[in-house]
């Protein structure tokens, strides 16, 4: 029988890679609940560092404030949602199909990003939507701007400016994931439907020029 060796070193560099990654985790699950809890505006470094069983000195090791934190949360939530828009455009053939599968998504993952504050009765973190200025959702504004020229390109409605229409787009789902949040019962169902009606009853009246025609 061949007896399999392990590489000491290959071995200490996983456990170091795993115990980074928990610690990241630990700190990101911490700053959740504490923004969710306090308020984003009060919530300080000691706030997040109490609510994990790690150092101080851990925490540095990984961020230097908590907007850093914040801006880390955001881009994770961003990346994660990204993922099922991946399903929905790969599935979407017209545009109504799009908007209404993209609503339904968007208010189901803020639900579920929310669901330990709503359970407990805290206050509530929309934290997909907050930071506007990151990579990660600016990524995200990009890939919805693309899949609404493809889908609208297809469809021949050549005069839309899909720019403006993805902001308004984005726009609705943010304003109304924040009140969705607040009502009891939180009901995604009802959010994305009532967006996606708004949306599409006013895209009638969108169809001008584009900047520059």
């Amino acid at each position: 029988m061949t007896e399999t060796t392990t590489d000491p070193a290959a071995e200490t560099s996983g456990k170091r890679a795993r115990a980074k990654a928990a610690n990241r985790t630990a700190i990101l699950d911490a700053a959740r609940h504490v923004f969710a809890r306090l308020g984003y505006e009060v919530t300080t470094v000691r706030d997040i560092i109490r609510e994990t069983d790690l150092a101080a000195g851990t925490f540095y090791n990984y961020f230097r404030s908590k907007e850093e934190v914040f801006e880390a949360l955001s881009g994770d939530s961003a990346l994660r949602f990204s993922e099922r828009l991946e399903d929905i455009r790969s599935q979407a053939t017209d545009f109504e199909t799009y908007i209404r599968a993209a609503y339904r998504a968007y208010f189901n993952f803020l639900a579920e990003e929310n669901a330990a504050s709503i359970a407990d009765g805290t206050p509530h973190m929309a934290l997909i939507g907050v930071r506007v200025d990151t990579p990660e959702l600016k990524a995200v504004f990009a890939e919805i701007r693309t899949d609404l020229d493809r889908i609208l390109g297809d469809e021949t409605v050549s005069s839309i400016d899909t720019e403006y229409l993805t902001a308004a787009a984005v726009g609705i789902a943010r304003e109304m994931g924040d009140h969705m949040l607040t009502r009891r019962p939180v009901d995604p169902h009802v959010a994305a439907e009532f967006a996606a009606n708004t949306l599409l009853s006013g895209l009638g009246g969108i169809a001008v020029d584009k900047p520059g025609e």
